[in-house]
């Protein structure tokens, strides 16, 4: 059965001049062989497109065709349409349908509003045809969150991905130390494949930190919070700190207050292109949870002699 021309433009019986030549570039932008390379099925539907409007821009000939259906050749006399040529080619100016279209009509600006995109893609396709770079494959974006400890010291890790084909792919990561939240890796020529032939595109990586139970990260600055005991906080000594390097001994002063601060320089965070961050240590003092009402008692005694009220310095 023959195709039903107005169907393979989209329009209907009534459609203007207008609207079948409006369709016909969409159709034909759609199915053009340039943008379906290899694709038999979108090279024989734009064939088709081409002959339908080869019948249905010319008004002799669509007259007929309204009349008499696929037979309007046999009652019209006519040659008809070339399945594969483009209409309005091989005449004079204008062609022998007086309309005069080519590439540049179909993906210029000029065919509709809105068309300067398909403007900017000829031009790709031009440029193709002249031997130029063949473009790149896409990118594909990722999420991936690490440890709070890798993100500080650097590692591994390993990512699955669906690739267009349904087939899943493992890829190992390395994670560069120092790395924030946020911030990507790019695994050059691991995203899709091109099309045309040319270089894979890259597989963008965002890094999202999970958060550490004890510690703080502002930069490459680490802040944790030390408990201490009051017998610590009156006579001072050292203590030991953890560090993403190792375990430290600071001093604490006799006589140290909770929030008291204790600096270790360089023990932060240490980018793999930068410099050492600092760790703070952030005292607080912890009372026995079995204390005695006899000591506490004596405790008490002891410290009514020092007079000092430690709001005197609070405003609104």
């Amino acid at each position: 059965m023959a195709d039903d021309y107005y169907e393979t433009l989209g329009v209907t019986r009534q459609a203007s001049q207008d609207e079948i030549r409006k369709a016909y570039r969409q159709m034909a932008r759609k199915h053009h062989p340039d943008l379906n390379p290899g694709d038999t099925k979108a090279k024989e539907k734009f064939q088709k497109v081409q002959e339908a409007f080869d019948v249905l821009n010319d008004a002799q000939k669509r007259e007929l065709y309204d009349r008499y259906g696929s037979a309007y050749e046999t009652v019209g006399g006519g040659a008809g349409p070339r399945p594969g040529a483009w209409p309005g080619a091989g005449g004079g100016p204008g062609g022998p349908e007086g309309f005069d279209i080519n590439l540049e009509d179909l993906f210029g600006g000029g065919a509709e509003p809105g068309g300067g995109g398909f403007a900017d893609l000829f031009k790709t396709f031009k440029q193709r045809n002249k031997r130029s770079a063949p473009t790149r494959g896409s990118n594909i974006e990722h999420a991936l969150t690490v440890s709070f400890a890798t993100a500080v010291l650097g590692g591994e890790a390993e990512i699955s991905l669906r690739r267009a084909d349904g087939q899943t792919e493992s890829l190992r990561v390395k994670i560069p130390a120092g790395i924030a939240s946020g911030k990507k890796i790019r695994l050059r020529g691991k995203g899709d494949p091109s099309p045309m032939g040319g270089p894979a595109g890259d597989i963008l990586i965002r890094v999202d930190v999970a958060p550490h139970p004890n510690f703080r990260r502002q930069g490459n600055r680490l802040d944790i919070r030390v408990p201490i005991t009051l017998a610590e906080a009156i006579g001072g000594g050292k203590i030991d700190v953890p560090t993403p390097h190792g375990t430290i001994s600071l001093t604490l002063p006799p006589g140290t207050s909770s929030g008291s601060k204790l600096r270790a320089k360089g023990q932060g965070v240490r980018p793999a292109d930068g410099e050492p961050g600092d760790l703070f240590a952030e005292v607080q003092i912890i009372l026995p949870k079995d204390l005695e009402a006899s000591d506490r008692q004596s405790i008490l005694e002891s410290l009514k002699k020092y007079s000092q009220n430690p709001r005197s310095d609070l405003r609104w």
